[in-house]
């Protein structure tokens, strides 16, 4: 099971790669730090139907981060939700996929987002709806490390733990670094578990780019009954691009050149 996803994780990080060098685009090093998270949500863990993508039973994923909005295309196409040769037209005149997710520009995804911190409330407002409503889907948010410097966030999360949103999930990309430096060095988020903890949320920090961890841990949802649930996840910004962006603010804003992405794609079809 994992050795399929380690491949499918594979063609996405090379779908993502060859986005970002045909449209000169930035955002590299943050989609390619999410790609075991995706990769695992939409292939064991979220009950979607690709071929009913607006099926009202389905659980919804608001990816607040969409600037890193290759992640999300690469993986849907990847599980069957629109033809993959649709991503070749990524930041393309004439193409449909927009720099920024946004709802409907192809079948699978949720929400329009790119003001970073809008998509927790987003996604609070989704689940609160579901529990109104009385419907049994979940509500994921993928955040960016980045974006919990923003106040519109953790009011969010003191909304969701004041009403017990147990539906709700939270996946924070903690690769450490936003758009002008080490996330540390502009605003230290630490200790950041136990600040959702103090907000009535119940955390739990894991390797974001082990399959093993991933997967035991968000079969365990909701951590506790009455809780929103966090996933911290731990990952490295630009891994599986070039090597000398990983890790680095560079990775943020350097699409790969013909010679980079000849070298990633030759490491990744190794997998």
């Amino acid at each position: 099971m994992q050795t399929n996803l380690k491949k499918i994780a594979a063609r996405v990080r090379r779908d993502i790669l060859l986005m970002s060098f045909r449209a000169q685009s930035a955002h590299t090093g943050g989609a390619l730090s999410c790609v075991e998270l995706m990769v695992a949500l939409y292939f064991k863990i979220l009950r979607v139907f690709p071929h009913k993508p607006d099926a009202p039973k389905r659980d919804r994923l608001v990816f607040s981060k969409a600037h890193d909005a290759k992640a999300l295309y690469a993986v849907l196409a990847a599980r069957g939700f629109f033809d993959p040769k649709i991503l070749e037209g990524y930041e393309m005149n004439g193409g449909l996929l927009p720099g920024h997710a946004t709802r409907h520009c192809v079948p699978g995804v949720e929400v329009t987002a790119g003001s970073l911190g809008h998509g927790l409330p987003m996604a609070v407002g989704m689940a609160y709806a579901g529990r109104v409503d009385r419907k049994n889907y979940r509500v994921f948010a993928i955040l960016s490390d980045g974006e919990c410097d923003e106040g519109s966030t953790w009011e969010a999360a003191l909304l969701a733990g004041q009403h017990k949103l147990d539906n709700l999930v939270a996946i924070v990309d903690y690769n450490k670094l936003q758009g002008c430096g080490y996330t540390k060095d502009v605003l230290d988020l630490e200790p950041f578990a136990k600040k959702w903890l103090s907000f009535n949320w119940e955390a739990k920090e894991i390797d974001g780019h082990n399959f093993t961890q991933i997967l035991k841990t968000l079969s365990q949802l909701p951590f506790k009954s009455g809780k929103p649930s966090v996933v911290i996840a731990h990952t490295i910004k630009g891994l599986g691009g070039a090597a000398k962006h990983v890790n680095q603010v560079s990775s943020q804003y350097k699409p790969p050149t013909s010679d980079e992405i000849e070298i990633a794609i030759r490491e990744l079809t190794k997998i």
